[in-house]
């Protein structure tokens, strides 16, 4: 018998929070980035352009959006994800075969990402204020007020513009993080080399926000630009084709800044999560 701690099912959106506040400047950076029509500007240079233009404190803006996605969309996956596999590990010790946590990372990541669609939305709406000229620009004055605003002025349908785009994405994102986080982990502790540590978990949270930025960088693309739309796209085939124009490396625009972003909030959304694992757990008894 061996006493170990699992996650409690609402973990994972407290972890994703902070790993959120911690990242969000780069993830504005990728948001302006994708948003442009043609590569004027590169992830310096963009950086350097908000800051000028706005001040040090608009690389922080849609904060508030971005940590009301993070408490539907990763709160949601997170907590199919991990309370499923602990369910179905029925307090053994054997580990779940890897297809079957792709597949179930897969649901998660639908689920989550459809009901995170709102939040995602205002919060790329918020983030493309920055580049904006002062007469076009949204002024959300926080994610509530954007979500309050678009649910009167443009329906509630608009609130989920992109849900589709947007539960795909969560699909891969959720497959390359939570089941490939899962399987690294369980390889590398399987040589013997290393224990269950910060190092270990730094080491399958890295591989696994790569894993997860090359599986979703297309979809993600496709799916800031029908967020952002002003009614120009019909739908996801109009502006996979309209995107497609700009040719191939436009489905890849943003790339490095989204890496950049994707992996440290990766790496640091399981470090926090693990820590309150370790601190703050359920307690549980395992068979050996």
């Amino acid at each position: 018998m061996q006493d170990q701690r699992i996650s409690r099912w609402y973990f994972g959106g407290i972890a994703s929070c902070g790993a959120a506040c911690c990242t969000h400047p780069l993830d504005l950076i990728k948001v302006l980035l994708q948003t442009q029509q043609e590569v004027k500007t590169r992830m310096v240079g963009m950086a350097v352009h908000v800051v000028r233009s706005d001040g040090v404190l608009a690389l922080y803006s849609g904060l508030s959006a971005s940590v009301c996605r993070q408490l539907t969309y990763s709160l949601t996956r997170f907590a199919i994800y991990e309370t499923i596999r602990d369910k179905m590990a029925g307090g053994t010790q054997r580990p779940m075969p890897f297809y079957q946590k792709v597949l179930l990372a897969a649901f998660g990541g639908l689920a989550g990402g459809f009901v995170g669609t709102p939040a995602d939305m205002v919060n790329v709406r918020m983030q493309n204020d920055v580049k904006l000229p002062p007469e076009l620009r949204r002024n959300y004055a926080h994610a509530l007020d954007g979500l309050v605003r678009v649910w009167k002025k443009e329906g509630i349908r608009k609130l989920f513009s992109g849900a589709s785009m947007a539960s795909s994405r969560g699909a891969l994102v959720t497959v390359g993080q939570l089941s490939c986080y899962d399987q690294v982990k369980q390889l590398v502790l399987g040589t013997g080399l290393m224990t269950d540590n910060l190092v270990t978990h730094f080491l399958a949270s890295l591989i696994a926000g790569g894993c997860a930025t090359i599986l979703c960088q297309p979809l993600d693309v496709l799916k800031t630009r029908l967020m952002n739309s002003k009614g120009e796209y019909k739908g996801v085939v109009h502006c996979l084709l309209d995107t497609a124009k700009l040719g191939p490396k436009a489905f890849y625009k943003g790339l490095v800044p989204a890496g950049i972003r994707l992996i440290p909030q990766t790496v640091l959304t399981f470090i926090f999560l693990e820590q309150l694992r370790a601190h703050f757990g359920i307690r549980v008894i395992t068979s050996t």
